[in-house]
């Protein structure tokens, strides 16, 4: 039955941690025939494509693309450097984090937890701790999200690789960036990262189906050492291809690139400190109406140190009386979706229904944030939620400071 009353008509906004929000331009970019697939504008556009892409990872090494999405990056980065019985460390802060992990054991690999619980990032004391304790030198990579999108939770990725040089112990630090990407500053080379994996569907603001590996000589050397690794996850090829199916182990994902090169257009156009702090000031817009929202009532954030929160997706807990309830009001009668809570979840909520996420990445500006906010503020008043008063209040001073 149609509702008369609801104000979801017109375009629906994504509000998830992706994917994310497409330019009209990567649209543009992607709605054309396809062009010769051999020779001329397509494998010509590569050099600017990974130039473009390891400028906002911070690297001077090595980028490849896979026709994948983020699992499949996890499991090509894994597959490059791991082989069956090597041990791993995975620094776990959500199911992302979790899910990486699981691919190194389908893999065969021997993957030891370091559980940081939801809500904190790693600190150096744990980290040192499991390291000292192989004193054998058996771990032979450390896994870990730069931010999970399932929590929110960042990861400091420099205290990671300091406190890896203070123990002396010589595995690959290998990051997962799928959340940050064109989000948050990155510094591949800068912090020491030997591995970095990315997707398009977030920060770079590309439809999924692109995932990224980076790896430095450190990781290459490594990979020289492996008796082998299946053709398609085969990062030499395509980092260093003879002809120009190798980059992709067939095909070219045609469509794909176009966007890619409009979305790194893009971003280079703006500038990618500009994108950074245009993030973090949208970020911190949407936390001051959260503060504001929770002064009153069960909104809380999930990350509750600023400095551990992500730039690019907030995850909150309202408690399972609301959560389904809220998001189902802003998609239905607003046209806003929220993000679903992800491996979140209370001793009285264990399927975690009373969290959900905001996503706040890519193609998005202070109107953008502010709609969904006011959507939530609706969403509120519908549903007699007890908020505290001037949020949005809150976040526009945010965004005109």
């Amino acid at each position: 039955m149609t509702n008369f009353n609801s104000a979801a008509g017109g375009r629906g906004y994504l509000a998830i941690p992706g994917p994310s929000v497409i330019p009209d331009a990567v649209l543009r970019a992607m709605h054309r025939a396809a062009p010769n697939i051999y020779e001329g504008e397509l494998p010509d556009m590569m050099p600017e494509l990974r130039e473009g892409l390891k400028s906002i990872v911070g690297t001077k090494h090595n980028a490849t693309i896979y026709i994948a999405n983020g699992h499949g990056a996890w499991e090509a980065a894994l597959a490059n450097v791991l082989t069956e019985g090597d041990e791993v460390l995975g620094i776990f802060n959500g199911i992302f984090g979790v899910g990486w992990g699981e691919v190194a054991t389908r893999l065969g690999a021997q993957v030891q937890p370091l559980n940081c619980g939801p809500s904190t990032p790693v600190t150096s004391e744990a980290l040192e701790a499991a390291l000292r304790a192989d004193t054998e030198g058996k771990i032979k990579a450390v896994i870990c999200t730069h931010v999970d999108t399932s929590t929110s939770v960042r990861n400091d990725i420099e205290l990671i690789r300091k406190t890896m040089d203070v123990v002396g112990h010589d595995a690959l630090l290998m990051v997962d960036c799928i959340a940050t990407l064109g989000t948050e500053t990155f510094r591949m080379d800068d912090w020491g990262v030997d591995v970095v994996v990315g997707a398009s569907q977030k920060g770079l603001m590309v439809s999924p189906g692109l995932g990224f590996v980076f790896f430095n000589e450190k990781a290459a050397e490594v990979r020289a050492r492996m008796k082998r690794v299946s053709l398609y996850w085969d990062w030499i090829p395509r980092a260093a291809p003879q002809m120009f199916y190798q980059c992709f182990a067939g095909t070219a994902p045609i469509h794909h690139l176009y966007g890619l090169q409009a979305a790194l257009q893009m971003i280079h156009g703006e500038g990618l400190d500009a994108v950074h702090a245009r993030h973090a000031k949208l970020a911190s817009a949407i936390w001051a109406a959260c503060d504001v929202w929770g002064q009153k009532g069960p909104l809380a954030m999930n990350v509750a140190e600023r400095a551990h929160r992500s730039h690019a997706v907030t995850t909150l807990h309202i408690g399972k009386e609301y959560g389904v309830a809220l998001r189902r009001w802003t998609e239905q009668e607003a046209g806003v979706t929220l993000g679903i809570g992800l491996g979140m979840s209370t001793p009285d909520d264990p399927a975690g229904q009373g969290f959900f996420r905001i996503g706040h990445m890519g193609h998005i500006n202070g109107h953008m944030l502010m709609g969904v906010l006011g959507s939530m503020e609706a969403g509120f008043a519908a549903l007699n939620v007890p908020r505290g008063t001037g949020a949005l209040e809150a976040a526009a001073a945010i965004l005109a400071g």
